[in-house]
């Protein structure tokens, strides 16, 4: 699962990065305590041209009347998506790329406490979640939408959570974006061996309200 995200990443940088045209109100970075329902930056692409365009994080399916019409889809599970009502036509047609820095999971400490972990990539690369959007209008309030792909955590992931989101390698972005050809349903798997690096964070972050740096500092031992 990913339910909260980090973005440190400067927006120019993330435009160059995947060569699309920035829209002049993306959120603003440096956040370090990204929640649901808030605005991520994310890559679309029509026609061949990409775009970096901000949506809310929390798909909301056509048929929703409003916002709060149902559960908050913050995440579409790689074994069904492309099943679900909700899902199955944007996973066709409406795929995209979540740029961010890190996300956090949580364990349960002895006494039932949330104890907080901190993943980021280990090369310090941006990291790139698969994701799905939708664009949602109803009495002339309109959101667009979008949701990260999680799969079955890998063995060393499920030591903290048992799901993860899917991590996408610059190799795979064309073809998550349908702009190769290829099919993409290979591309719903864990990230390999390696690849991120996880430390405890200061319980502080457990309020959607916390902010700062030292929200991704490690936790002294």
């Amino acid at each position: 699962m990913c339910g909260r995200m980090t973005m440190t990443h400067p927006a120019d940088a993330m435009a160059q990065l995947f060569e699309a045209a920035p829209a002049n109100d993306l959120p603003e970075v440096p956040a370090y305590n990204i929640c649901p329902t808030q605005a991520v930056g994310v890559v679309t692409s029509a026609g061949g041209a990409r775009a970096y365009r901000p949506m809310r994080w929390g798909f909301l399916p056509h048929w929703y009347k409003t916002p709060a019409d149902g559960p908050l889809l913050i995440n579409a599970r790689a074994e069904t998506i492309a099943e679900k009502p909700a899902f199955r036509a944007a996973v066709r047609a409406r795929r995209c790329l979540v740029p961010a820095t890190g996300f956090y999971e949580w364990t349960k400490g002895e006494d039932g406490a949330r104890l907080p972990w901190y993943f980021t990539p280990a090369d310090g690369a941006p990291l790139v979640f698969a994701g799905i959007w939708q664009d949602w209008e109803k009495e002339g309030i309109r959101h667009v939408t979008v949701a990260i792909v999680t799969t079955a955590a890998s063995a060393w992931m499920a030591e903290t959570h048992h799901r993860e989101p899917v991590r996408l390698a610059p190799g795979d972005w064309a073809t998550w974006l349908g702009e190769s050809g290829e099919k993409a349903a290979p591309l719903m798997r864990p990230a390999p061996g390696g690849y991120y690096d996880r430390w405890r964070v200061d319980a502080r972050v457990n309020s959607n309200r916390a902010s700062g740096a030292d929200l991704i500092t490690p936790l002294a031992a």
